[in-house]
């Protein structure tokens, strides 16, 4: 059963100087923690959110039922793989983003209007400096462990190489040390449908009290079949009609996956801001951290300390085990201790969401291990 989690909200007066150049002067981090921080501090968990995910990691609102429960409910809280009896586990919501914390949505306090298509651009390594104080305003002076999946992944890795000694543990899942051309590709594909709806203007569409819901929803459906494998999207619609007969038009839904994407987008577009879908796509265009190191990934791995544990899936395409492969192999040139997973799962990328049993078995087993070695005077073995 899921426990009620309570989101707060910690403010910055200090600016943040952003990748771009640009700074934002003030800003506030909405999270959540769940969970106690032991007396030596050094159990804590930081749990890092993917795309269109946010704070809300674990449990329920108080008053929601189960309606609200967090994104990685299956991954976190008493008794599962990141036993929140042993650990204080923390998620935040990221710059940009639509839940919470400074964001597009919200007014610049330079000109009192909201930030809209004005709001700076990001980058992965924005989002952890912006972590990183909210971790040291918690009183942590290093994290047992950083998770994610997907651009969580790429976030758990850049803490390794950005704050090497306050990261005891990295897991990295179902991510890559970089995007491909496909998937920039994608990224773009889904941007241009939501720049090119006519209710986006130019991104301050909330001047006009309208929303680009046709651009968000067709960026979803782009970005949804990317997330599942060939053998589910056969396995569970293949060539199913929505209705009895053929319908012979070239408009209407005449396909199961059809109904099915149709769906997925129109939820998006009822809660996902235009503006975030851009920032976040392209963060994850420019994460590299190899760029700086002549694209030599060793050499970008060189400076961490933590141990890691890289899990990928055979079936995820998006973000396939080859990559993982690559982050595997930097941490071995660099003699890092790495634990690898490949899990023959057949979900695709969102595999790391789900409730295989290997996989969730592996990260239990993973966490434990970490328990075993908080001394309790706050060191590690």
């Amino acid at each position: 059963m899921s426990f009620i989690a309570i989101p707060q909200i910690m403010h910055f007066a200090e600016p943040l100087l952003l990748s771009s150049g640009e700074s934002l002067e003030q800003y506030h981090l909405t999270y959540e923690t769940y969970g106690e921080l032991n007396n030596n501090k050094d159990n804590a968990v930081l749990i890092c959110h993917a795309l269109n995910a946010s704070h809300h990691v674990a449990g329920v609102y108080a008053g929601d039922g189960s309606d609200n429960v967090g994104w990685w409910d299956s991954m976190i809280g008493p008794n599962k793989p990141v036993d929140t009896n042993k650990f204080f586990v923390i998620g935040v919501n990221n710059l940009g983003s639509c839940f919470g914390s400074t964001g597009p949505m919200h007014v610049n306090p330079k000109t009192q209007k909201v930030w809209g298509a004005d709001f700076p651009v990001l980058t992965v390594e924005d989002w952890v400096h912006s972590q990183e104080r909210l971790i040291s305003a918690l009183g942590i002076n290093r994290l047992t462990a950083v998770m994610g999946g997907s651009l969580g992944g790429m976030q758990a890795l850049s803490w390794s190489i950005e704050f090497p000694d306050r990261v005891a543990h990295a897991v990295v899942i179902a991510s890559a040390p970089n995007l491909n051309a496909e998937n920039i590709a994608f990224n773009e594909v889904a941007r241009r449908a939501i720049v090119n709806d006519p209710d986006f203007h130019g991104g301050h569409f909330y001047e006009y009290g309208v929303v680009p819901k046709r651009g968000l929803k067709i960026a979803r459906m782009v970005g949804h079949i990317t997330y599942l494998s060939d053998d589910v999207m056969n396995s569970k619609f293949g060539r199913s009609l929505k209705n009895e007969e053929i319908q012979f038009s070239t408009q209407n839904v005449e396909f199961q996956i059809e109904s099915y994407l149709r769906y997925q987008g129109e939820k998006f577009s009822e809660y996902f801001d235009a503006n975030t879908y851009l920032l976040i796509t392209r963060a994850l265009d420019y994460f590299d951290p190899a760029k700086a190191h002549n694209n030599n990934l060793t050499r970008a791995l060189e400076k961490t300390k933590a141990n890691f544990l890289v899990v990928s899936f055979k079936t995820d395409w998006r973000f396939s085990p080859t990559r993982s492969r690559e982050i595997v192999k930097a941490l071995i040139d660099n003699k890092r201790a790495v634990t690898y997973a490949e899990i023959d799962a057949p979900h695709g990328h969102d595999a790391f969401l789900l409730e295989d049993e290997r996989y969730i078995s592996l990260v239990r087993a993973y966490f434990e291990g970490i328990s075993k070695k908080i001394t309790w005077v706050g060191e590690y073995e």
